[in-house]
């Protein structure tokens, strides 16, 4: 920056940081550039077109060098912020966890559907509010899924699980932060077989809802995969094998043993393996009324099957 201080007033930064943004066809320049700004100056994106001739001090503009440097080099601005909006709840993320996303809102609205138009699920549970259910939420990365079952099913408990101890850390935080962590256990593990370390998810045919958002990336899609997330997310919470069904296989043959007659089971998936993943539910003895639901951009996203009573 050559200006002086008081030459970079919000609207010079946020026209600097526009531009810049736009000369490396970031997505959204302008929304980037107002969050970048509204973190630093510690106010919401409204106030800086309220005061659009604040000046900002040196210590801000120093912090703003540093995120546009950042963000030049594609890093995701929920990384550079520290947190994502998920169901309405503030989410913290770094590079430990995958950033969530609005598509993976459809698991937790399945669920939710589920048990409002289900509410006898089994004996344990006689309302809508999940009174008595255990839910397991695999793959939890940043617990996002877990959290938002948990804030909007007060009776139900909760069991998340992740390989990352690292990504576990970070959703504990999350959920004592939501004020829910004491209705969830977080357990470390690879998939289903982290469950058996829990005195009743090891147990067949326990869980109201299975529901995970595995990593689902086809090798063969991983190369057109944007830099702001194959450079700078886990890799290990992104990449599904050959056809993206190496975590989601397991899930759709294994997972329904786990679960009560009567549950829901819900799996993420990527859309160009959708329907492979669909026959799969289909062919389950267990399973019924299998599903693909469509996200928030309109694509196959979500295997949702019941168990046979």
């Amino acid at each position: 920056m050559t200006k002086t201080q008081q030459s970079w007033t919000t609207r010079a930064l946020l026209a600097w940081m526009g531009e810049a943004f736009a000369q490396k066809d970031l997505d959204a320049p302008r929304r980037l550039a107002e969050e970048l700004l509204a973190h630093v100056f510690g106010c919401e994106r409204l106030a800086l077109y309220t005061d659009a001739d604040r000046p900002a001090t040196e210590i801000e503009r120093s912090q703003l060098r540093d995120l546009v440097k950042r963000a030049l080099a594609h890093e995701p601005v929920q990384y550079l912020v520290g947190h994502e909006s998920f169901y309405g709840i503030k989410i913290r993320v770094d590079r430990r966890v995958l950033i969530p996303r609005p598509s993976t809102q459809t698991i937790v609205d399945a669920v939710l559907a589920h048990f409002r138009s289900d509410p006898r699920v089994s004996s344990v549970r006689d309302s809508a509010g999940g009174d008595g259910a255990l839910i397991a939420d695999v793959c939890t990365g940043s617990g996002c899924v877990a959290i938002a079952l948990a804030k909007n099913l007060p009776g139900a408990r909760l069991v998340a699980t992740d390989v990352s101890t690292d990504a576990l850390d970070l959703a504990r935080e999350n959920a004592d932060h939501a004020g829910v962590d004491e209705r969830i256990e977080f357990l470390a593990g690879d998939l289903l077989t982290a469950l058996d370390a829990h005195p009743v998810a090891k147990n067949s045919a326990c869980l109201a809802a299975l529901c995970s958002n595995p990593p689902y990336i086809p090798d063969h899609e991983w190369a057109a995969v944007e830099p702001n997330v194959k450079d700078h997310e886990p890799t290990l919470a992104l990449r599904g094998g050959a056809d993206g069904l190496d975590m989601v296989r397991p899930l759709l043959t294994d997972g329904p043993g786990r679960v009560m007659p009567g549950g829901i089971l819900a799996v993420e998936v990527a859309e160009s393996h959708a329907a492979e993943a669909l026959e799969l539910a289909r062919a389950h003895e267990l399973l019924e009324r299998a599903e693909i639901l469509r996200d928030s951009d309109g694509l196959d996203r979500v295997i949702v099957a019941r168990r046979k009573r």
